[in-house]
C-alpha cells in the first residue's frame, strides 16, 4: 500500500475525482507501521499517481539534526515526521502561507493556504511568509490508479482537511480527531479499538 503496483484505471469523473488538498484517513483494515491509523495529506493526484505525506507520525529526531537553522521555524512539535515509506533520505516541507494568491519566494503554493517549502532556501527568508512549518522525511506514493484500487478495497476514508491538520499540536491524536469530526457513521469509527482483541 502506498508503494506497491496494482491496476490501472482513471478515477471516474475526471479530474473532479482528483483527490490533492483531500485526506486519506486509514481505515481500522489497514495494518503495518507504515500505514496503521494515518492522516495523510495528498499533494498531489492525477492519471498517472499520486503523492502525499503522513501528518501523524511524528520521529524522535530534531529538525536541526538534518536541517540546521529550519529548528526554530517548524510548528510545535520541533521534530522530522515521516512522511511515507518513498524517498525516505529526502525532506519534504509543508507550511502553511497566510493571503490568497501572492507568490512567495522559495514556496510553491498547491492548494488553499498550504505550500512546499524550498528547503535551499536561508529559513530566515521564508520564516516571515509562513504560518506554519513541518518537515517530512520521505512520503507516500502510488502508481497511476493505485490509489483509487486501495480505496475501492476499503482501505481510505476521503475526507476534507482543514487547515490547521497538516500542523496539528497534539499529531498522534489526529486519526480519532479526524474521524471524529466527520459526520454519521463515520465519527463513530474513531472509537474503533486500538487492539481489537481487547474489545
Amino acid at each position: 500500500m502506498g508503494s506497491e503496483s496494482s491496476e490501472s484505471s482513471e478515477p471516474t469523473g475526471g479530474s473532479a475525482a482528483y483527490l490533492a488538498g483531500k485526506l486519506l484517513v486509514a481505515t481500522p483494515a489497514v495494518e503495518g507501521d507504515a500505514f496503521r491509523r494515518s492522516v495523510i495529506l495528498m499533494l498531489h493526484h492525477d492519471g498517472d499517481g499520486a503523492q502525499g505525506v503522513v501528518l501523524n507520525q511524528p520521529l524522535e529526531a530534531a529538525v536541526d539534526a538534518v536541517l540546521p537553522g529550519w529548528q526554530a521555524v517548524a510548528t510545535a512539535p520541533q521534530t522530522l515526521f515521516r512522511g511515507g515509506p518513498v524517498g525516505t533520505d529526502s525532506a519534504i516541507g509543508i507550511v502553511s502561507v497566510p493571503g490568497e494568491g501572492e507568490q512567495t519566494l522559495g514556496i510553491q503554493r498547491l492548494f488553499g493556504g498550504i505550500g512546499v517549502v524550498d528547503l535551499d532556501a536561508p529559513p530566515l527568508l521564508v520564516a516571515p511568509e509562513v504560518a506554519g512549518l513541518r518537515i517530512f522525511a520521505g512520503y507516500a506514493g502510488w502508481s497511476g490508479g493505485q490509489l483509487e484500487g486501495e480505496i475501492r478495497r476499503g482501505d481510505w476514508y476521503v475526507v476534507d482537511a482543514e487547515p490547521r491538520d497538516a500542523f496539528s499540536d497534539d499529531p498522534e491524536q489526529l486519526w480519532g480527531k479526524v474521524l471524529r469530526r466527520q459526520r454519521g457513521n463515520l465519527a463513530f469509527v474513531a472509537l474503533y479499538p486500538d487492539d481489537p482483541s481487547m474489545n
